[in-house]
Parts: structure tokens; C-alpha cells; sequence
């Protein structure tokens, strides 16, 4: 389950779940980033041992191991959103502190500059 939960935090950069199982993969995820920073082949195979997807490893390695180079750690938030109907239990969105570009975000308008 862990590795799951994992695999789709590094995926996606944001996911939603309780807040006991935000608290236990933070410090997994925190570990899989450092690995990411390290960049050696061994550390990619450590990595690729635990994340489920290559894909997800490709991107550990380039895009946020990057975002998170100069960064000694703490690179996750947890915040808490709402309760669960069904049983109450406290749901937290959990998500890297520097988050990439959204895909659903509407770029800013080009103003064109007049001083000719």
C-alpha cells in the first residue's frame, strides 16, 4: 500500500489521503527524493526496487530531484482539507512543497509593448 501511495505522490505531486497514512509515507518519499538527488546508478536501482513505475523513477530523477537540488530536505507539506462523510476519518492532501506546472493552468495573456 505504501508503495503505492508513494508511486503516486512522486506521480502526480499531490494526493489525497488519511492523515496516518500521510505521516507514514512522508518520510518514504523523503528518502526516495534524497535518492533522486543522488543520481548515482545504484541509487536508481534502489529507487526502481520500491517505486512501482519507470516512468515515475525517470521523473525522481530528473524533473524533482532537480526542483529539490540545493534543499536539504523537508520537501513535503501535509494539509489538512475536510472529513471523510462515511467514517469521519481526517483526510490531509499531502504534496511536494515546489510543485511543477499544472497542465489545467490557463497561461497569462501576452501584453505587447508599445514603446516604438
Amino acid at each position: 500500500m505504501f508503495r503505492n501511495l508513494v508511486t503516486s505522490l512522486l506521480e502526480h505531486e499531490r494526493i489525497e489521503t488519511t492523515e496516518a497514512k500521510a505521516k507514514e509515507i512522508r518520510g518514504i518519499t523523503e528518502k526516495m527524493i534524497t535518492l533522486g538527488k543522488d543520481g548515482s546508478l545504484h541509487a536508481r536501482r534502489r529507487a526502481l526496487d520500491f517505486i512501482r513505475k519507470k516512468e515515475v523513477v525517470s521523473k525522481l530523477f530528473g524533473d524533482v530531484a532537480g526542483r529539490f537540488r540545493r534543499q536539504p530536505g523537508g520537501y513535503i507539506r501535509i494539509i489538512r482539507t475536510r472529513r471523510r462523510p462515511g467514517d469521519a476519518a481526517e483526510l490531509v492532501a499531502i504534496e511536494l512543497i515546489e510543485r511543477g506546472p499544472v497542465v489545467d493552468d490557463v497561461p497569462e495573456p501576452v501584453t505587447e509593448d508599445k514603446t516604438s
